[in-house]
């Protein structure tokens, strides 16, 4: 439905009558004419995009002879003007300019006006934008939309992060009506009801990161924790047992050493809660029964917590790049070849130190490339130009395989350390071991449900098969 019906405007029906001249010299049908409340960038830039549709356009300023640049093929007027030759108007303006619109009640009735107005903070305001414009104009149909979009998106397309409108508003013909400007601008419209929803819009744009507080507060947990716990085990246990003063390992060892545990505990934790819905499907026998909030949750955070452990991963390389050129490394290696030269020492090749050392850094490379094929597939761009069972087989399959090398490779770093009493500084144990504790008991668990008995009875789950209660059977028998 055009907004053209909705301006309370009626036209009367002309007769139809026969085409006495080739369908090629026919005239073009007329675009249709929407208003623009505000000259600002989110104006202009709808403005652009509107021409670009095939719609005309004008612009309802206070000064519409210096209003500054806009579109061409635009036109600018006052706002009675503007109100009065459009059935559909864009406020683009702030809640604080909106007193002004109350003189123009008459004009705006009838019309669809989309509030696209946001606040710079939550509960500014007792009633949304939107509902406050609704009650200052009672005769017009209030739509929020268009206000979780940028001008800068506007601007140079949407991409699939912002394609969605978010509308709600009391006047299904009015919401139809914008819904369909939304279309024809290439964007996906979404209902989100009556006008009371408007609050809900209006906050959505003011959330920062809503996706990634969760994992956000794991990873800065996990670091903070085996941060001051490897300082404790590493740097202040040398200066209290052997009045040494390492602290300079802080910066470079000690952090080479945070990153790759809490990589490996959150790619761990990227996959963990597939397994533990794994084993209540089973427990359950069924599909059909909602998972914990709190594993929902979890399930809904794995694609924030495998990027941020792809980032730990990419900066444990970096800090291990660097270590051939640190001082503390190149005097550690001077001082160790003048010893030997002195004392006039061999050292003898170890042939099972040689193996397992490039085995480490073998393994770690595969890891890490296998770690950076998830986050490339994560991607939008990517993951679109995958079918399902491509996307699940790289994020699943291949997924578990890189928790396999990565484990692998720190079980390879670890060695026969956790033989050595040493290791245990105040009776604590070293932190990779921590981290090796968590990846192993993943793979067991994902192990148990590959098993040939298990992993039947899961497909006939996730097929819609049900295990029946001896309870509810028993019931009906009775009952029959």
């Amino acid at each position: 439905m055009s907004a053209d019906r909705l301006s309370g405007v009626s036209e009367k029906r002309k007769p139809e009558s026969v085409l006495l001249h080739p369908l090629g010299a026919a005239a073009a049908p007329e675009q249709e004419l929407l208003c623009i409340f505000g000259t600002g960038d989110l104006g202009r830039s709808l403005g652009q995009r509107l021409l670009q549709s095939g719609y005309r356009v004008v612009y309802g300023s206070r000064r519409p002879h210096s209003c500054g640049p806009l579109p061409q093929g635009a036109q600018a007027t006052s706002h009675e003007a503007a109100a009065q030759s459009a059935g559909l108007v864009f406020i683009c303006i702030h809640r604080g300019h909106y007193d002004f619109l109350e003189s123009l009640a008459p004009q705006l009735k009838g019309k669809v006006l989309v509030d696209v107005s946001n606040n710079l903070k939550k509960n500014i305001y007792p009633e949304a934008n939107a509902e406050y414009l609704q009650r200052l104009i009672p005769g017009a149909h209030v739509v929020k939309a268009f206000n979780t979009l940028s001008a800068w998106a506007l601007q140079n397309g949407p991409s699939d992060a912002n394609r969605q409108v978010h509308l709600c508003g009391n006047s299904a013909e009015a919401k139809q009506a914008v819904a369909e400007v939304a279309t024809k601008l290439g964007l996906s419209v979404l209902d989100k009801g009556c006008l009371s929803a408007a609050r809900e819009l209006e906050d959505f744009p003011l959330q920062l990161f809503p996706e990634w507080r969760l994992p956000l507060r794991v990873a800065v947990g996990l670091t903070a924790f085996f941060f001051f716990f490897l300082l404790i085990r590493d740097v202040i246990y040398a200066y209290v047992d052997q009045r040494k003063d390492i602290s300079f390992r802080i910066m470079v060892s000690l952090a080479n050493k945070v990153f790759p545990i809490v990589s490996l505990i959150m790619l761990c934790l990227c996959y963990l809660p597939g397994v533990m819905a794994a084993y209540l499907q089973l427990y359950r026998g069924t599909k059909y029964r909602r998972f914990p909030d709190w594993l929902d949750r979890w399930m809904l955070c794995r694609k924030q917590l495998g990027l941020i452990a792809l980032g730990f991963a990419f900066l444990h390389v970096f800090y291990t790049l660097i270590i051939p050129i640190r001082y503390y490394v190149r005097f550690r290696i001077a001082a160790s070849t003048i010893s030997q030269v002195r004392e006039n020492i061999t050292s003898v090749f170890d042939n099972t130190t040689a193996w397992r050392v490039d085995s480490y850094y073998s393994v770690g490379i595969l890891g890490f490339g296998l770690f950076l094929l998830l986050g490339i597939t994560s991607l939008p761009s990517v993951s679109n130009a995958l079918s399902w069972r491509e996307f699940s087989f790289i994020q699943s399959k291949l997924g578990y395989l890189t928790v396999f090398f990565c484990t692998l490779h720190t079980y390879l770093y670890g060695w026969n350390r956790f033989l050595k009493p040493s290791s245990y500084k105040w009776y604590t144990p070293p932190g990779y071991l921590l981290c090796l504790a968590v990846a192993s008991l993943l793979i067991v668990l994902k192990l148990l449900l590959l098993l040939p008995c298990v992993d039947r009875s899961l497909i006939r789950i996730r097929q819609g098969w049900e295990r029946k209660d001896p309870e509810d059977s028993n019931t009906k028998a009775l009952l029959a």
